[in-house]
């Protein structure tokens, strides 16, 4: 079973994550920011990983912690439920559109982190969720996912489909290079022999 569950507890945040990768979407994500829940949706439904998220953080403060965080602890599981890679095909790339927007998202899960956005957005907030926090997010999620990303708008008037594209883009690349290849069943997808 491709599972996983982590438990991060800082001074700032209390986050617990479960994933499954051999899910259908299903997700039930409470972090307090309701915008940044409707983004954790997406990436569960358009990624097909089972996702279930409960955290804790010091919104009082500002949404900075909580959002980073989760995707520290996001990037955990999913390196703990990949286990040794051996049979997943590794790289994943879509390219999304949502009404206004074009995002291309393309991965590996090289275990050499290295984000490269190229996302900007029109606005400084979404409601009342800091756009800036999107890419916080993602660096996160690479960085404690062992993950190259690259993501990149194309196009975008509106904040909100510019975020959702890059969450969907993100989660539809991320299903793609965790699936098993069946051509390649227990096989590790690298000539060094070691990811």
């Amino acid at each position: 079973m491709r599972e996983a569950t982590i438990t991060r507890t800082t001074a700032e945040t209390q986050i617990e994550v479960a994933l499954n990768l051999d899910g259908t979407g299903v997700y039930d994500n409470q972090t307090g920011v309701g915008f940044f829940d409707h983004m954790l949706d997406q990436l569960s439904r358009h990624s097909l990983i089972d996702l279930t998220i409960r955290a804790k953080g010091d919104l009082h403060v500002d949404d900075h912690h909580t959002v980073e965080d989760t995707g520290i602890a996001i990037g955990q599981a999913l390196v703990r439920a990949l286990g040794d890679k051996k049979g997943i095909r590794r790289y994943g790339s879509f390219l999304l559109a949502m009404d206004d927007s074009l995002v291309r998202a393309a991965l590996d899960l090289s275990a050499r982190p290295f984000l490269v956005w190229n996302v900007d957005f029109p606005t400084e907030k979404i409601g009342t969720f800091d756009t800036q926090l999107v890419r916080e997010f993602f660096q996160a999620l690479s960085t404690h996912g062992g993950i190259t990303l690259h993501v990149d708008r194309i196009h975008g008037i509106n904040s909100h489909h510019i975020a959702e594209a890059a969450f969907k883009a993100v989660a539809r690349a991320l299903r793609e290079a965790v699936e098993p290849d069946r051509r390649m069943a227990g096989v590790l997808p690298s000539t060094k022999g070691a990811l």
